[in-house]
């Protein structure tokens, strides 16, 4: 075989050869990095691949933005009392601790909302499973990605 020195070989085995390239980032940091500047280089990198940052700065910021998210995923809009009612009951129960809100997360993630003209909708909480869903809806909660691209 010939040598190939554009291409690192990272695993080789009859049936397949893993190759890899690898271009270093131009930025490198001679220190450590604070835990404010290791997020902001998080946050600049997600940025750059076409994500767009959100100013979440309180609660009910955050609760919006799982809103917004949640009607993305399901292709449909609550109306605020549909949102009201389906939070409180299904997403931020008081009765319930974090093991049960960890499981409703993890492995009950299709709640049945009751819509306000008496229909039944399936809501799927779960972002990371298998759906036909595009890429860009499945993103951590505090950042969206950016429709420019």
């Amino acid at each position: 075989m010939p040598i190939n020195n554009k291409y690192n070989l990272v695993a080789e085995n009859p049936p397949s050869t893993v190759v890899a390239e690898y271009t270093p980032d131009a930025r490198r940091v001679a220190h450590y990095q604070s835990e404010a500047e290791l997020e902001r280089a998080f946050i600049e990198q997600l940025e750059r691949q076409a994500y767009e940052h959100l100013a979440i700065t309180s609660e009910a910021d955050l609760v919006s933005n799982l809103r917004k998210q949640l009607e993305k995923l399901n292709e449909f809009a609550f109306s605020d009392a549909e949102w009201e009612h389906f939070f409180v009951s299904e997403l931020a129960n008081p009765n319930q601790g974090i093991a049960e809100k960890t499981a409703t997360i993890q492995e009950d993630y299709v709640k049945n909302l009751t819509r306000d003209d008496g229909t039944v909708k399936n809501v799927y909480i779960h972002f990371f499973f298998p759906r036909p869903f595009p890429v860009r809806h499945f993103q951590p909660p505090f950042i969206k990605p950016s429709l420019s691209s």
